[in-house]
């Protein structure tokens, strides 16, 4: 990073949105003393509201993300940026570029394949160069997935793996209008290059490599194991991008031939087909009607609009319990729990996204730069954080 004397610690753009509200909150409550934060996004009035309700005196930066001169700004006065301000194909763009050229670390909330893969292109040597830690995906959106193969592997002493499947054991809470927002745009760039959709369901979308490619489980997500029926999870083909990433990065310490596949389990017998059946042919109907022009106008008639989210039982009662089992080449196969007691993509990634901005700002870290993954960047030192904070992540033999 830069040896620039910097005005701030953590700049959170994107603070009086949905999500930002919620990481701004966990600032206010866990930062340590000292730790100088500022509160960014377009409007000040707005800005001011958010500093009033949170009852701390932190300074204002008003800034136009398509504002270069502005952002170029802001990126060189602080030691990181966490940004909540998505759709990031529209609006994350110039903010990572411009945290890679100032040395200044960067995370944000990301599960856009296509902004993610342009990211690295952009920004990775140019990172490399600053000592910038640009990190993409720091919340629900894959951070558990990343974070739990890698305690996993690690904990299977690091031998090459054969096969990991995260599964979904529990998963309630909303979804926000930015979430939809994101869906719609990278629909809208697929719709349009045939490129794009072959990147989206590309695993290795995000790594020049391997020299050996395999296809994800294809064809094999849905259906029934160890007598409980599975469908594939929604997020999955893009969790599996970034944790290839974090295998790629580490020299490909998961083994090239690493197959990676994540799922929703729904139990047995004629309940457990009609769940999983019913998940995986909404999830499509829905990714579908989002394609397409008339469809996607109807469906935003009824969806969350950008900057709202869900009610408040909906976050209050959120909760997520997710399994990652590895399948070691040698040894005993590891399970890794991840779980928190927090909707998923509000108040859980809240705090996956100010953590991972208090971890880069203040852990020592291992000594990376470029456009990295939560693993990779912060790796224990960030499930430390989380674990601090109600979140569970353990390793176990898996008997």
């Amino acid at each position: 990073m830069s040896e620039n004397v910097r005005d701030h610690d953590i700049v959170l753009l994107g603070a009086t949105g949905f999500v930002g509200t919620f990481t701004a909150r966990h600032l206010a409550r866990s930062a340590p003393d000292g730790v100088r934060i500022a509160l960014a996004g377009r409007s000040r009035s707005r800005l001011e509201d958010v500093r009033r309700e949170l009852g701390v005196d932190w300074p204002i930066i008003e800034v136009d993300t398509t504002d270069e001169t502005a952002v170029t700004r802001m990126a060189a006065s602080t030691s990181v940026v966490a940004t909540t301000v998505g759709p990031y194909l529209r609006y994350g763009a110039e903010v990572a570029a411009a945290c890679a050229h100032a040395g200044t670390s960067y995370a944000d909330l990301s599960g856009e394949s296509i902004f993610v893969a342009r990211s690295i292109q952009r920004s990775h040597d140019v990172a490399e160069r600053t000592g910038a830690r640009i990190v993409h995906s720091c919340g629900f959106d894959s951070t558990p997935s990343d974070l739990g193969v890698g305690l996993a592997h690690a904990a299977a002493g690091g031998a090459p793996i054969v096969a990991a499947t995260l599964r979904v054991r529990s998963l309630r809470g909303g979804i926000s209008g930015g979430t939809i927002d994101s869906l719609r745009q990278q629909m809208r760039e697929a719709r349009k290059d045939a490129s794009v959709r072959r990147l989206i369901a590309n695993p290795y979308a995000l790594t020049p490599g391997p020299s050996v490619r395999l296809p994800g489980h294809a064809g094999s997500s849905w259906g029934k194991e160890s007598g409980l029926w599975q469908a594939p999870f929604v997020m999955g083909a893009y969790n599996q991008q970034i944790v290839q990433r974090s295998n790629y990065l580490t020299g490909w310490s998961y083994g090239q031939l690493m197959r990676y596949r994540e799922v929703v389990t729904t139990g047995r017998g004629v309940v457990g087909f009609a769940s999983a059946g019913a998940i995986g042919l909404g999830t499509a109907a829905f990714v579908g009607a989002m394609s397409f022009a008339p469809t996607r106008a109807i469906l935003d008639r009824v969806l969350p609009a950008p900057g709202t989210g869900p009610g408040s039982d909906a976050v209050d009662h959120g909760r997520f319990v997710l399994d990652v089992d590895v399948y070691p080449v040698q040894g005993q196969p590891v399970r890794a729990r991840v779980a928190a007691p927090f909707d998923p993509g509000y108040g859980g990634t809240g705090i996956m996204l100010a953590e991972s901005a208090l971890s880069l700002a203040l852990d020592e870290l291992p000594d990376r730069a470029g456009v990295l993954t939560p693993m990779v960047a912060m790796g224990e030192k960030l499930a430390e954080r989380l674990r601090a904070h109600r979140f569970t992540l353990t390793v176990a033999p898996l008997s």
